[in-house]
């Protein structure tokens, strides 16, 4: 029980000597931002998710023998924007590697001016929106999101992908106590699975009760804040900006 508290609070806080810093919480974050907006994609611009590629090869599936309600050329439109953007936070990575406070702050800040452009098409068809605005919306977003999730893999803070959970619930039942392990990171790997249904809660319902913007330019504050953040904290080169 010791070692779950002690995960939740080096996971949603951090402590100025912590090998991570700030990443942790930044990440968690992140992973919010997975759930408004793939609850934006799903709900508004059908069935299709802009951040979980493994749902997306799934519905392409559904996609492709035909059955309502899903689109090939969306899934793939989805599927080739997110490697775009894992190229390019790749190559930020690559770029700062050697000091992750600008690695993600780089990151995130290209990601808010994808996720800033899906708002703006999303508060132009408020009214209606055609197939045209869909793909674009797609696209913009998908690339944002593959940003983050190539960024979130190049910082390697454990158990914090932001977009994947499957590895995630599973690590919570693997390594429990009735699975023969210990336990320890539960707290972290459950922070990370709260977060996202967190997300995907707001988000819907911003959708259903408000406008459809809503969980974009929600989207948008919480990552500018993330970007904001880590270029402050690692200003000063702290230890954490190179550890890894």
């Amino acid at each position: 029980m010791r070692a779950f508290v002690t995960q939740l609070r080096q996971t949603i806080g951090w402590e100025p000597d912590a090998k991570d810093g700030p990443l942790p919480p930044l990440l968690v974050s992140l992973t919010l931002v997975t759930g408004l907006v793939d609850a934006f994609s799903y709900l508004v611009l059908g069935h299709v998710f802009v951040a979980n590629m493994t749902g997306n090869i799934v519905l392409l599936g559904f996609a492709l023998v035909g059955a309502p309600g899903f689109s090939i050329v969306a899934s793939l439109v989805a599927i080739g924007s997110f490697v775009l953007g894992g190229l390019a936070g790749g190559q930020i990575g690559a770029h700062f590697k050697s000091h992750r406070g600008q690695q993600l702050s780089k990151a995130a800040s290209l990601q808010v001016v994808f996720l800033g452009a899906g708002a703006i098409l999303a508060a132009m068809s408020l009214d209606s929106m055609s197939e045209g605005y869909h793909y674009a919306m797609i696209a913009v977003l998908a690339i944002g999101m593959g940003i983050q999730n190539a960024t979130a893999r190049k910082l390697a803070v454990p158990d914090l992908t932001t977009t994947v959970l499957t590895l995630t619930i599973t690590a919570v039942a693997a390594d429990s106590a009735l699975g023969g392990g210990t336990g320890s990171k539960a707290g972290r790997r459950l922070v990370a699975v709260a977060t996202m249904l967190t997300g995907a809660v707001v988000g819907a319902a911003l959708i259903v009760h408000h406008e459809h913007v809503y969980p974009l330019l929600t989207a948008v504050i919480v990552t500018l804040g993330v970007a904001t953040t880590a270029a402050v904290l690692g200003r000063t080169n702290p230890d954490w900006v190179s550890a890894g």
